[in-house]
């Protein structure tokens, strides 16, 4: 297998990307290139809406079913970049521009490696994959947003379990942790502040302010830790000599595998006296058996499982996943966002090994 063909293939099909604006929501023009770029390879690419998918040519009942995914979309570049984001420089081994380590490195990584392990599945039988595959570039998901990796999945063939190209280190993570947003109210009477009229609706929201802060979850995972909640937004009042009658806070909840959104919900809603309203329960934790066929072949491969905090498409998959992708997650979302050359042609060559026989 010749790494450094499909190494400079992969990077410069990464600079394009990183050339073409695609904020969540706006991903067109890179659905585009991910489209046109699976026809150059000999797929027959199918897709809805922004994303984008091919399916391996040598289905086998026998076998299970394995998705390698992974976004097109970038959050907006942060005001902090000292470089255009959108200019793919490349200097001293590192790729430069937003998009590049979240997560264009998995996203061209996974499809060289998909060719590879297609041709070899379409040859004499040398190089045979464990798996059939199903390559995916799915939209919008730095939101979550409806019309991403949820509009595509009813449309694609039965999944057993998914790779997702987020930047690991090229380690498995094999949990993650859910999202779930609740708004609370707090309702009281306005009145004069002069003359101490009406129910304040600050003060009422103090004591759930007060169990939010203070209470802990009774079940720990062994990878992801406990279910955390933090208030992350309050806003009360008009003016300063009117009672505030209504307190509204934002909670941010990070859920283990041990609970469901829903579960969690329940304990939030039975503590707090103020109204609580959840936004979504959609954005559940996931996890994977470290028994799984594909996390002992990481493990026999030398890589070390973890846990994950950050939110991925994982949450929407109804089936088994692991996050494994080059670069570093501490990179995403930062200033000056890069990825190393070097981490592609390795990711290239690991997933490789990880899914052929």
């Amino acid at each position: 297998m010749d790494t450094h063909k499909y190494t400079d293939e992969a990077v410069e099909l990464l600079r394009r990307l990183i050339a073409t604006p695609s904020v969540s929501r706006s991903e067109g023009r890179a659905a585009d290139i991910m489209e046109d770029e699976l026809r150059r390879c000999g797929f027959s690419p199918r897709r809805e809406a922004n994303n984008v998918w091919a399916v391996g040519p040598c289905h086998d009942s026998s076998r299970p079913t394995l998705l390698l995914n992974a976004h097109i979309d970038t959050v907006k570049p942060v005001a902090s970049y000292t470089r255009n984001p959108y200019c793919p420089d490349l200097e001293d081994g590192r790729l430069y521009g937003l998009g590049s380590n979240d997560c264009g490195g998995g996203l061209v990584s996974l499809l060289q490696a998909f060719r590879i392990l297609t041709a070899a599945d379409s040859g004499d039988g040398a190089g045979r994959t464990a798996y059939n595959l199903v390559y995916l570039a799915s939209a919008e998901e730095e939101v979550s947003g409806k019309d991403g990796i949820s509009r595509a999945l009813p449309l694609l063939p039965h999944i057993d379990v998914a790779v997702v190209g987020e930047p690991t280190g090229m380690q498995p993570a094999v949990a993650e942790k859910g999202l779930m947003v609740v708004d609370i109210t707090a309702h009281g009477k306005s009145g004069h502040a002069a003359r101490g009229e009406g129910v304040n609706a600050i003060y009422a929201a103090l004591d759930d302010l007060c169990w939010i802060r203070g209470y802990e979850f009774e079940r720990v995972s062994s990878f992801l830790g406990p279910t955390r909640m933090q208030a992350t937004v309050i806003n009360a009042g008009t003016q300063h000599n009117v009672v505030p009658d209504e307190c509204r806070i934002v909670l941010d909840v990070r859920t283990n595998e041990l609970y469901t959104n829903e579960e969690v919900f329940g304990i939030i809603s039975s503590h707090c006296r103020s109204e609580c309203r959840a936004r979504s329960f959609r954005l559940h934790s996931s996890s994977i058996d470290t028994a799984h066929p594909l996390v002992r072949r990481c493990v026999a491969m030398g890589m070390t499982p973890f846990g994950s905090p950050t939110l991925s498409d994982q949450a929407l998959m109804p089936f088994d996943s692991l996050k494994l992708g080059p670069g570093q997650s501490a990179r995403s979302h930062s200033a000056d966002e890069y990825i190393y050359v070097s981490e592609i042609e390795q990711a290239i060559g690991t997933y490789v090994r990880l899914m052929s026989e």
